[in-house]
């Protein structure tokens, strides 16, 4: 599995999760502390975070760190991830295999 973040003014470099389950700690621990809340403080007010409903997304851990840094997220609706626009990106780089 793999995990990346794009904003209108850049990207994020890709992480790999190697073996295991992604968990909410898990989650918060490799994406969350080392990838956006610097992201985030890079792009200051204007941050909201995109991400989907998948479980981890959604953990009371994940639910917690978002909040105790400040971290904004959109609300997203359920079962709809053609309104993800790295989705796409990740379909496009299926076709291409």
């Amino acid at each position: 599995m793999v995990w990346a973040g794009i904003s209108l003014g850049g990207h994020t470099d890709l992480h790999v999760f190697h073996g295991g389950t992604l968990t909410g700690g898990r989650y918060r621990d490799e994406i969350l502390d080392p990838y956006v809340r610097p992201y985030a403080g890079a792009i200051v007010n204007d941050f909201i975070l995109m991400d989907d409903n998948a479980r981890p997304h959604r953990a009371v851990v994940v639910e917690d760190y978002l909040e105790g840094h400040g971290l904004e997220r959109m609300e997203w609706p359920a079962q709809s991830p053609d309104l993800n626009p790295i989705e796409h990106l990740i379909f496009a780089d299926k076709l291409l295999l």
